[in-house]
């Protein structure tokens, strides 16, 4: 990883940040060769574990250890399925994050509803529920309609995983009420983004997700919210986007306490600032990395803002925070 871009520099100072923590989206494990995608772009299966040992190679080694990983979504390849691999690769790619020296936190995607149902995933490891923060009020705990839950790392901080195949034709037993009402959803939606391989969030979740930034504005928090889709289309250059991204969008500009959302499923990355002061990244896929190359990140918590310190094809970017008048 190289070091800060200028302006970074410049604003931190010497000063030593609150805490860091990594980010990570897309590895897609496959025992397979590399080859082209349906969007006709490379995917290098064979490279996706080095590149992720990698990472964590670095993140061990950084003088201000990460307090944790976010690792955004598709960990393993909707491959797997069609030979039977999947809790073998999933196992492969596990093993691997346990050499970290810092827990995972997980983010489901699309590839992990290809390879496993929503019952399979929540009794698997990639359920990191169990490092919620449970001390506040018994309103901001989400239920097992949906995964997402939040924590604290740090006084002042919050981290919330939200759900986005919530709605979705991925996961659940067709029959399931919620899968019809997806289904339902998906054939009356308009736009390029009513795609299969896309999903959203139910009511319950947005009401639940709103009840924890109320009670992070009260509070003086500061927020992050991580999902696989993006929710802004101007953060992305593909159809991936939540379907019911507005609704989502009235809720997050609605707090001053969030901060940024992070995502990835868009390999390509993306990255925008929308009207309300909010930071949309869109971290670039390791799967789509080159022998030579890889896509992660650390971000340093400072005073004044974040700081993506890229590494591979993912660039540097300073994330200030928000200006709020609370008065």
């Amino acid at each position: 990883m190289g070091e800060l871009q200028k302006d970074v520099r410049v604003v931190v100072g010497h000063s030593l940040p609150y805490f860091t923590f990594g980010v990570i989206a897309d590895i897609q494990y496959a025992d397979k060769p590399d080859g082209l995608s349906g969007w006709r772009t490379m995917r290098y299966y064979q490279e996706s574990c080095s590149h992720l040992c990698r990472a964590i190679q670095e993140w061990n080694m950084e003088d201000t250890r990460p307090r944790f990983v976010l690792q955004l979504g598709d960990i393993i390849d909707g491959f797997n399925k069609r030979g039977n691999k999947s809790e073998d690769s999933l196992a492969k790619v596990l093993a691997i994050t346990r050499t970290a020296l810092m827990p995972f936190h997980h983010v489901w995607g699309n590839h992990e509803l290809y390879n496993f149902s929503r019952e399979y995933l929540m009794k698997s490891r990639l359920n990191t529920t169990w490092m919620e923060d449970r001390r506040q009020d018994k309103g901001t705990s989400s239920t097992e309609d949906y995964y997402a839950y939040h924590f604290s790392p740090h006084t002042n901080f919050r981290f919330i995983v939200v759900d986005t195949y919530d709605l979705s034709v991925l996961g659940r037993n067709r029959t399931n009420d919620k899968h019809l009402m997806s289904e339902a959803f998906l054939m009356n939606g308009t736009g390029y983004h009513m795609m299969t391989y896309n999903g959203g969030l139910g009511q319950e979740q947005l009401a639940w997700l709103n009840d924890v930034l109320t009670y992070s504005d009260k509070s003086g928090e500061k927020v992050v919210i991580a999902g696989h889709i993006p929710v802004h289309p101007k953060a992305k250059r593909s159809p991936c986007l939540v379907w019911n991204y507005q609704e989502v969008l009235r809720v997050l500009q609605a707090h001053h306490s969030v901060v940024c959302y992070l995502a990835g499923h868009d390999h390509s990355g993306g990255y925008h600032q929308d009207s309300y002061g909010i930071h949309h990244v869109t971290m670039e896929g390791v799967i789509e990395s080159p022998l030579g190359s890889n896509a992660f990140g650390t971000i340093y918590a400072y005073e004044e803002g974040l700081f993506l310190r890229g590494g591979g094809r993912v660039r540097d970017r300073y994330l200030p925070y928000r200006k709020v008048d609370t008065t």
